[in-house]
């Protein structure tokens, strides 16, 4: 089952990088890979949401239910898609006024082994850029003077 981890030191708040990432329905915007987003629900404490991949002409898609503590953390818990199973969660630790620590963890396993030989690669090079298109986006916002 692969699982994958990675956390960075931004210079954006945590409120910052904590509502990029609740925001699905602005993924198509800077997720090269994400050809729309279905919002199912969003309150303070939960945001479910379809997010549909198309990658060089493979298309598939993943909804999560994510349990949300703003502007710390998000579990994400999967209920929709060509898997098993997924799990994970995104963590924002403040450092100081104007910075913070990212953190992405992701557990995942396909429901078959023929979808995991077309998906896997694809999945796989979502989750390795996936942080990195977040920071991307907050530098870009930050730059534009927007808060994102």
């Amino acid at each position: 089952m692969p699982r994958f981890s990675r956390s960075v030191i931004v210079s954006h708040p945590a409120e910052r990088m904590f509502r990029l990432v609740d925001c699905a329905e602005d993924y198509p915007q800077f997720l090269p890979w994400c050809a729309g987003v279905t919002l199912y629900e969003r309150s303070e404490t939960i945001t479910h949401a379809r997010i549909d991949i198309d990658y060089k002409g493979l298309k598939s898609h993943v909804a999560t239910r994510n349990t949300k503590r703003a502007p710390e953390h998000m579990s994400l818990a999967f209920s929709d898609g060509p898997f098993d199973r997924l799990e994970g969660e995104w963590r924002f630790q403040p450092l100081g006024e104007s910075g913070c620590k990212v953190e992405f963890t992701l557990e995942y396993s396909f429901s078959n082994r023929a979808i995991e030989a077309v998906l896997g690669p694809v999945f796989g090079h979502i989750t390795t850029t996936f942080i990195e298109r977040f920071v991307e986006r907050a530098d870009a916002l930050a730059a534009a003077g927007q808060s994102g």
